[in-house]
């Protein structure tokens, strides 16, 4: 078991306001080996607004139960064959990448415009995607962990949740 805190102050995505601690829970994620590995991480309310966030580390993606590395390697067709994971998991894993890619891309191209760091064009004859979002993260690994790390810290990450009330 594995206890998750981090070093720095955290705020809120939401509203930019201080988080406090109000308990842990459980979290489990598995590696490329299909090593199953449990995390205790904090659940943090926010003391403006009080919605209820969890402190997630940079290997975690949401939703997910493999580690960012695992599906790095999917996404990037480099280890594939070598993560332990049944080909159905590798194919919604490829199928959830190429969904949301198109809204990682313009999250990431909104917050280079907002901070006034702009990224270069790729050249024309580049029309990949997954080339496009390496471009904006930096080619080296871990390109997966950057895309969730800023997508979720300003409040983009799409919800796969849904509640229906019937009356």
């Amino acid at each position: 078991m594995f206890f998750v805190r981090s070093r720095e102050q955290v705020y809120s995505p939401c509203c930019d306001s201080e988080l406090k601690v109000i308990g842990s829970r459980t979290r489990v994620l598995y590696n490329a080996e299909g090593e199953r590995k449990v995390l205790v991480i904090r659940r943090l309310s926010c003391l403006l607004c009080g919605r209820v966030h969890h402190e997630l580390p940079d290997l975690v993606v949401p939703y997910k139960r493999y580690d960012s590395a695992s599906l790095e390697a999917v996404i990037d067709c480099t280890a594939a064959l070598s993560v332990a994971a049944d080909d159905s998991t590798i194919y919604r894993w490829k199928k959830w990448f190429t969904a949301l890619s198109w809204q990682f891309y313009s999250i990431l191209k909104a917050l280079a415009f907002r901070f006034g760091n702009p990224v270069e064009a790729l050249p024309e004859t580049s029309r990949s995607l997954l080339l496009v979002l390496r471009n904006y993260t930096g080619a080296c690994p871990g390109w997966l962990a950057e895309v969730v790390r800023l997508v979720t810290n300003t409040n983009n990450w799409p919800q796969t949740r849904s509640a229906f009330l019937s009356v």
